[in-house]
């Protein structure tokens, strides 16, 4: 099946610069993967005015032969403008490395190596591979904190952390030996130069207009009721099992659901859930200063559940519309989807779903299809029975972490 072409930011010891990655991509029976770049050099550019300068008048290089580079010469500067999924900073890793293991921490690292991993593959640096098969918890940081928990897992980080300290210099230095920026046309670069700068600045008009209409919400808006009042949703959420009710909330932007140690609790009805919040205390919504708000309501008979549609999750039949492509789905429903299954695994501390769902992954490759649309990117091509399978996979993954009541 034939993948994106994605820009990327690098943070190398030169700097921040910009490329572009293939991520692998199946044709003719075989995988590949690819940078831009040419025989043993990697391209890399300062900024994406750059890259577009670049890209727009090459005509030799490792990518020309990729299935979907006819689109990119046609592309914007902002489109080749890395997004936040796809910057790396490999340079900060000694001070990642120094920070607790955290749900953050680890996803960070995870997609640095993962990045460094193909840069190694794509450009035969054999040191590379050597420092990262040098530490047993390089291998396990898609599986999220779990290995990480305990005293095993603090010896596996602390290993991490050693062999940081003693060989990243060597992981640097064999990627900025293959780095090199190639020369670009001046005159597509004047262009390029000047659609940056729109694009800069628009981006910057539309960032403040949102920051101005977000003050003009909290200074104008009238609450919108109690559960508004409180910071906590209730939530619908419909498996191929049945119909279920829990709540979730977000606390310095990170979900928390009812329920503990991985496990939500979910009831059949909402009077099933208002019962439970009266002596549910060991749950981890009961951190929230206004849990004791719920249980006062709840106690005294008072607490109505009402869930507002943007809060009601459908995960029946999303497998069979997948199946039958990506114009098949309905975007609305995958998108709840996918935020319900994405906050489920930060809260559990499980990065399955991110893995999963990675734009270099089959299926999170027709999901990005599906809610990005973008008519110069490539459609994903049947069959999808591996995306079927995988997203299959991420739904019993979190039907298991259903504690019905």
């Amino acid at each position: 099946m034939a993948q994106d072409i994605v820009p990327i930011e690098l943070g190398l010891t030169q700097g921040d610069v910009v490329t572009l990655w293939a991520p692998r991509w199946r044709e003719e029976g075989e995988e590949w993967e690819a940078f831009l770049g040419h025989e043993e050099d990697l391209y890399a550019f300062p900024d994406a005015a750059h890259l577009a300068a670049f890209v727009r008048k090459a005509e030799e290089h490792d990518l020309t032969d990729h299935p979907a580079w006819h689109v990119v010469p046609g592309l914007s500067v902002g489109e080749l403008s890395p997004d936040d999924n796809h910057q790396f900073d490999l340079v900060g890793v000694p001070e990642l490395v120094a920070e607790e293991p955290d749900t953050w921490v680890i996803g960070e690292l995870a997609d640095v190596v993962s990045i460094v991993r193909s840069l190694a593959d794509v450009c035969d640096l054999e040191k590379v591979h050597e420092v990262l098969d040098s530490a047993e918890g390089f291998a396990l940081l898609p599986q999220g904190t779990l290995p990480f928990t305990g005293r095993e897992g603090q010896a596996l980080w602390t290993e991490i952390a050693q062999v940081v300290a003693d060989k990243w210099d060597d992981v640097l230095d064999a990627i900025d030996e293959v780095v090199t920026t190639p020369d670009v046309d001046e005159a597509a670069l004047e262009v390029a130069r000047e659609e940056l700068a729109a694009f800069e600045s628009e981006t910057a008009a539309a960032s403040a207009d949102d920051e101005a209409e977000d003050a003009d919400d909290e200074d104008g808006a009238e609450p919108a009721g109690f559960w508004a009042e409180v910071g906590i949703d209730p939530i619908k959420i419909i498996t191929g099992a049945g119909e279920y009710y829990t709540l979730r909330c977000y606390l310095d932007d990170q979900p928390l659901f009812l329920g503990r140690k991985g496990r939500i609790d979910v009831f059949g009805s909402p009077r099933a859930l208002s019962r439970f919040i009266v002596e549910a205390d060991d749950n981890d919504l009961a951190e929230v200063a206004t849990w004791g708000e719920l249980v006062v309501k709840a106690t005294g008979g008072d607490l109505e559940v009402e869930v507002d549609p943007d809060n009601v999750y459908v995960l029946t039949g999303l497998d069979e519309d997948i199946a039958d492509g990506p114009d098949a789905v309905d975007p609305a429903q995958l998108d709840l989807a996918v935020e319900l299954l994405e906050d489920a695994g930060e809260w559990a501390g499980d990065d399955a779903v991110k893995v999963a769902l990675d734009q270099s992954e089959s299926l999170g490759w027709l999901v990005s299809y599906v809610l990005k649309p973008n008519p110069t990117r490539l459609a994903p091509s049947a069959p999808f029975d591996a995306e079927v399978a995988a997203w299959r996979t991420l739904v019993a993954a979190f039907e298991d972490r259903l504690k019905v009541h």
